[in-house]
């Protein structure tokens, strides 16, 4: 099961954080930032990437205030990193599955 998170905003949309295995297959941990107007439309734009499997279930990892400060400031509204250490990636720089 995925772990991850939402935060509702005050202007009633939503940043959900969620991490998943890599698509590229290394075993890797991916975290996925995601700014919709739901929970239901993040996960959406998450599956439209390909990422068939992706559910929120509970909210054992919401994302930080950084974390939320990040997404919000990208144009894309979607970002995702593999480290802590790392900077933050937009979506369209994610490898591809081999």
């Amino acid at each position: 099961m995925p772990n991850g998170g939402f935060c509702r905003l005050p202007g009633g949309s939503v940043v959900v954080a969620i991490g998943l295995p890599s698509p590229a297959g290394d075993g890797a941990t991916v975290r996925f930032l995601v700014h919709a107007a739901n929970r239901a439309r993040a996960l959406t734009r998450l599956r439209n990437l390909g990422l068939r499997a992706v559910y929120l279930r509970g909210n054992t990892e919401p994302p930080t205030p950084d974390e939320i400060t990040a997404v919000l400031h990208h144009p894309d509204g979607m970002l995702w990193r593999i480290t802590a250490q790392e900077l933050w990636h937009p979506i369209r720089s994610l490898p591809k599955a081999a």
